[in-house]
C-alpha cells in the first residue's frame, strides 16, 4: 500500500473510531422528554400518574415520574397536559395500496401506478390515527415493500410497515384474478396448485422484500364467483408453505372466512388467522390449543354496506357481506370468551384509512373490555409479529411510538378514534393543539 493510500485508511479509521467514541458518551445522542397526565401500562392495565418518558435515539430509555433534577443537558421537552398516553397502535391487516373508493371494476379506470402513489396518502392518514405499526397482508408489484422502504428513508410519512407483497393462493381462488373472460388470460401473480409451487412462492416473496406470508386458505367476500366458506388450499399446501415461511423467519397469516379452512390453517402451523367469520366450535378450541391468533374485523361491515354500492361494489359482494357480518360478530364473542388470542386487523383499505380506531367499540359491544381491545393492538398484537422487544408497550427498549388522547380509554374506547398527539420513533407526527 503506498502512503498516501495508508494516510486516507488511517484518516478514516481514526475518523470511525471518534464518531464511536462520541454515540458511545452519548455526546451526540437525541432525546426527547415527553410528559403528560398519565402513561397507560397495557401489560397491568393500571396507569403511570404524571410521567416522564425518555426517549433516546428513537427508543424509551426510561419511564420516570415527573420533576426529575437530573433531565439530560439539552433534551428536547414535549409537554402534554390533560393527556393520557398510551404505546402507538398496531394494525395487523391493512390494504394501503388499495382505496374503498373504487370497489368492482371501478378500479379499471386508473393505471397501475396509480395505487402505490395514493398509498402514500393512505400511509399518512394511517400514523396519524396513531397506528405507527402496521402488517400490510396483500399487495400488487410489491408496491408495500416500495412503501415500506420510502417511510424508512424518510421520504413518506407513515407507519412502520410489515409486509407480505403478493398473498398466495389457488387457480380460481380469493386471490386469483377471476372477474376477465378467458380471452383476457388474466391470472393472479402468486397462483399455486401444489406444495412444491407454494414453497417456490414463499421463497420468492422473501427474495423481493415479504417479512410476512399471507395465504388466501378459502373463498372471500369481495372476489368473484366463489363463496367465503369455500376451503381453496389443501392442507399440505398450506403446510409446505408455513414450513418455508417459519424456516426465514417469516409468520404466516391466512385469509380463511370457512370453518373447514380455518381448521386446516391451524393444523398447518398457521400463526394468524384472519377474518375467521364461520369458525364453529372445533376451530375455537384447536385455536386455543394451538395458540393461533384470530385477527376479526368485525367493524368494517358498517362502512361497506352503508358506501358499497356507491363506490361500484358489485352486489354479488354486497350480499356475501350481509351473510357473514352478524355470524362473524357473535363469533368474534365466542372465541373471545373461550380464551382465543385476538389481535387488532381492521383489513382497512376495505373501509377509509385512518379510521382504524372505530373498530375499539365494536369490539366493546361484542364482548372485549376495554382494555382487552387496546391489548390486542398493542401487547398482543406485538406478540404475533414476534416483535415484542420493538413495539406494543411504551417500556425502556422500545421504540419510542406513543399516542395522546382526551379522556380515559379505559372507559370509554371511542377517545382513541380521535388521538390529539402521535409519536412514531420519537418523532412528533401529529400534536393537536
Amino acid at each position: 500500500m503506498n502512503m498516501r493510500i495508508a494516510g486516507v485508511v488511517a484518516a478514516a479509521v481514526a475518523g470511525v473510531a471518534l464518531a464511536t467514541g462520541a454515540w458511545a458518551s452519548g455526546a451526540q445522542a437525541r432525546t426527547v422528554i415527553v410528559t403528560a397526565d398519565r402513561l397507560l401500562d397495557v401489560a397491568t392495565g393500571k396507569y403511570v400518574e404524571k410521567p416522564a418518558v425518555l426517549i433516546t435515539d428513537g427508543r424509551i430509555e426510561a419511564v420516570q415520574a415527573q420533576g426529575r433534577a437530573d433531565y439530560p443537558a439539552g433534551a428536547e421537552r414535549v409537554d402534554l397536559p390533560g393527556v393520557t398516553l398510551l404505546p402507538g397502535l398496531i394494525d395487523m391487516h391493512v390494504h394501503l395500496t388499495s382505496s374503498p373508493l373504487y370497489g368492482g371494476y371501478n378500479r379499471l379506470q386508473f393505471t397501475d401506478s396509480f395505487w402505490p402513489a395514493i398509498a402514500t396518502a393512505h400511509a399518512k392518514a394511517t400514523v396519524e390515527a396513531g397506528f405507527t405499526t402496521v402488517r400490510n397482508v396483500g399487495s400488487r408489484n410489491f408496491d408495500d415493500v416500495g412503501l415500506m422502504q420510502a417511510i424508512e428513508a424518510g421520504y413518506v410519512e407513515g407507519p412502520r410497515i410489515v409486509p407480505a407483497a403478493y398473498a398466495i393462493g389457488s387457480t380460481g381462488g380469493h386471490c386469483d384474478s377471476n372477474s376477465f373472460p378467458p380471452s383476457m388470460r388474466q391470472k393472479g401473480d402468486a397462483v399455486i396448485d401444489s406444495p412444491d409451487e407454494g414453497r417456490r412462492r414463499v421463497r420468492e416473496m422473501h427474495k423481493y422484500g415479504a417479512q410476512v406470508i399471507k395465504i388466501c386458505a378459502t373463498g372471500g367476500v369481495f372476489s368473484h364467483g366463489d363463496t367465503p366458506g369455500a376451503q381453496q388450499l389443501t392442507l399440505e399446501e398450506i403446510r409446505a408453505i408455513v414450513d418455508e415461511a417459519h424456516a426465514t423467519g417469516m409468520r404466516v397469516a391466512a385469509h380463511a372466512h370457512g370453518a373447514s379452512g380455518i381448521k386446516a390453517a391451524i393444523l398447518g402451523g398457521v400463526d394468524t388467522i384472519e377474518h375467521a367469520s364461520l369458525v364453529d366450535d372445533e376451530g375455537i378450541k384447536l385455536a386455543v390449543q394451538k395458540g393461533a391468533y384470530f385477527g376479526m374485523d368485525i367493524y368494517n361491515t358498517d362502512y361497506t354496506q352503508a358506501e358499497g354500492k356507491k363506490n361500484g361494489v358489485l352486489e354479488e359482494n354486497l350480499q356475501k357481506d350481509r351473510d357473514i357480518g352478524d355470524i362473524q360478530r357473535e363469533n368474534y364473542r365466542k372465541a373471545l370468551k373461550a380464551g382465543v388470542r385476538m389481535i387488532f386487523s381492521t383489513d382497512a383499505g376495505v373501509y377509509p384509512h385512518g379510521t382504524n380506531a372505530r373498530q375499539f367499540a365494536v369490539m366493546v359491544r361484542y364482548g372485549a373490555t376495554p382494555l382487552q381491545a387496546i391489548q390486542s393492538a398493542t401487547l398482543t398484537a406485538a406478540q404475533a409479529l414476534d416483535r415484542v422487544k420493538d413495539v406494543g408497550q411504551a417500556t425502556p427498549g422500545h421504540y419510542g411510538d406513543l399516542v395522546g388522547v382526551k379522556g380515559d380509554p379505559l372507559s370509554d374506547v371511542t377517545v382513541l378514534e380521535h388521538p390529539v398527539f402521535v409519536m412514531k420513533g420519537g418523532e412528533v407526527v401529529k400534536r393537536v393543539p
